[in-house]
């Protein structure tokens, strides 16, 4: 079986790998498994910081590696919270105070429309002159009170009209098949198909 480290410690990001990628005979490893830590986002850009967890993740552990950077972005906001969706409401990361601060800025908004974003960046090696990249991209509006019990983030404010539920309502197959994550990664399966 192939491996593939992900450039993450996210439980819910591990596991929505996993689900997609083992059947493809994929081994997917957290790299709290080899002892990385999370390395430095500093760019203004989803792309390069997928970049850059996924080559320090390669570098750490001389495996293929997979990194991802995604989060939401509300229209009315200009696109915050963005690359920072994360640590919106600072240092530690927390997705109950990210969520309350989020409601705060939007709850007199008429405009809750927002989206979720993601970019897969699957490194092979050191010096991979070709490295795959895929996208998603998942529509919504921000609900002010949450909804549903799975999911992670903001998924219980994050509002899908065409379905009625909020991510936080859906089973992780049906996620899987209409996410920001889910559509990239049903990407990235395809190319990889071409590497491996």
């Amino acid at each position: 079986m192939k491996k593939i480290v992900i450039a993450s410690n996210n439980p819910g990001k591990l596991q929505e790998f996993r689900h997609l990628l083992e059947p493809l005979g994929i081994q997917v490893l957290p790299q709290s498994a080899f002892n990385v830590t999370e390395v430095e986002e500093p760019y203004y850009t989803f792309v390069e910081n997928a970049l850059a967890k996924a080559r320090h993740a390669n570098k750490c552990t001389g495996l293929p590696a997979l990194a991802d950077d995604s989060g939401i972005c509300v229209d009315a906001l200009n696109g915050r919270p963005g690359i920072y969706s994360a640590r919106y409401a600072g240092e530690p990361k927390s997705d109950e105070r990210n969520n309350q601060k989020l409601i705060e800025v939007l709850r007199n908004l008429p405009d809750r429309n927002a989206h979720y974003y993601c970019i897969i960046v699957l490194v092979r090696h050191a010096d991979d002159p070709q490295l795959v990249i895929t996208d998603g991209i998942w529509h919504g509006r921000i609900v002010l009170e949450p909804r549903g019990e799975s999911g992670f983030g903001y998924d219980p404010y994050f509002f899908l009209p065409d379905l009625g539920k909020t991510a936080a309502e859906l089973s992780i197959e049906q996620k899987n098949l209409i996410s920001h994550r889910g559509k990239a990664l049903a990407r990235l399966t395809e190319r990889i198909k071409e590497f491996y």
